[in-house]
């Protein structure tokens, strides 16, 4: 059964940075396209940033320049460095397994982690 356990989130001001981490167990991790997706209060869920199996990335207009998401096969993890972190990045974030190894477009499985919370203050 897959897992996916997200960790990293917190309070930070403005400006601010923060990794998210995202680890993932029973299944071939490095087969899969990874993404990860956020939540705000009252705002439907939002793809924020996507890798393929081979490490290839696409971000959301809102958070190119300042997310880069990441992956080490190695460990089974995907990250998401969040840096110049802004209030409307307030926000829960979630990890999902693509159903194939590309982004193009990225095709979100069903399997989610439990989500972390990231709040960033003015």
């Amino acid at each position: 059964q897959v897992q996916l356990v997200e960790s990293g989130g917190g309070l930070v001001q403005a400006g601010g940075s923060l990794r998210l981490s995202c680890a993932a167990s029973g299944s071939i991790f490095s087969i899969n396209a990874m993404g990860w997706y956020r939540q705000a209060p009252g705002k439907q869920r939002e793809l924020v940033a996507t890798i393929s199996s081979d490490g290839r990335t696409n971000y959301a207009d809102s958070v190119k320049g300042r997310f880069t998401i990441s992956r080490d096969n190695a460990k089974n993890t995907v990250y998401l460095q969040m840096n110049s972190l802004e209030p409307g990045d307030t926000a829960v974030y979630y990890c999902n397994r693509g159903r194939t190894g590309s982004t193009t477009p990225y095709s979100p499985s069903d399997y989610w982690g439990q989500g972390t919370q990231v709040t960033v203050s003015s």
